[in-house]
């Protein structure tokens, strides 16, 4: 491809747990970043739960909201990568509370007159100790796809353990044959359809 600058990607952990506590989300997501490496995408990790974010649904409800920092780094990125754990079957409150911000984009534009995040790539990935991945995961993608998100082949990975189980994905040992596969399969189809968007954007209505 003719455009071959090194793409931006970033990472939302949305673990429930504060950091420095250790998090299973925030492990896969860093091997997502990992996997995106080997395909010249930069990028970081960011747990939301470390962020001050407040709830709502605009781009900054002040009185030192944390999402506005959040953002900026989101509208320099090329690649959206959200990280959340499984609980009662549900993506986290977190990253409800992520969605929900992001709601705020259905009404920005770019400097093309454009939705802001066209032209950015997304993919989810879960962790848990009991059923729901695919539903997570339906109710992630569609949510990003509205706002705005262009959702590639195989966009997903996720790890889960024994229902009601104690073993967690940071505690379960290397899944390169299963979970690791998966992540190597969205590093290659985020990072090449996020370059062809380099290349050839969508236009302007």
């Amino acid at each position: 491809m003719s455009d071959s600058r090194t793409l931006r990607a970033l990472v939302l952990g949305c673990s429930l747990k504060p950091g420095p506590q250790e998090s299973s989300s925030d492990l896969l997501g860093r091997q997502v970043l990992d996997a995106l490496a080997d395909h010249d995408v930069d990028g970081e990790l960011i747990r939301v739960a470390d962020q001050n974010i407040k709830f709502g649904v605009s781009t900054d409800e002040g009185g030192g909201d944390g999402w506005p920092a959040v953002r900026e780094k989101l509208l320099a990125a090329d690649i959206l990568v959200i990280a959340t754990p499984i609980w009662l079957g549900q993506p986290s409150s977190v990253a409800k509370m992520v969605l929900e911000r992001l709601d705020a984009e259905l009404s920005e534009t770019d400097s093309r007159g454009r939705p802001s995040m066209y032209d950015k790539v997304a993919a989810v990935v879960v962790v848990g100790n009991e059923d729901g991945a695919h539903h997570v995961i339906a109710e992630v993608i569609q949510a990003l796809n509205d706002v705005g998100f262009t959702i590639p082949a195989a966009a997903s990975a996720y790890w889960v353990g024994e229902a009601l189980g104690k073993v967690d994905y940071k505690d379960a040992g290397p899944k390169p044959d299963t979970t690791g596969e998966s992540v190597k399969s969205l590093a290659s189809t985020v990072s090449h359809l996020a370059r062809a968007l380099t290349e050839n954007p969508y236009p302007a209505e």
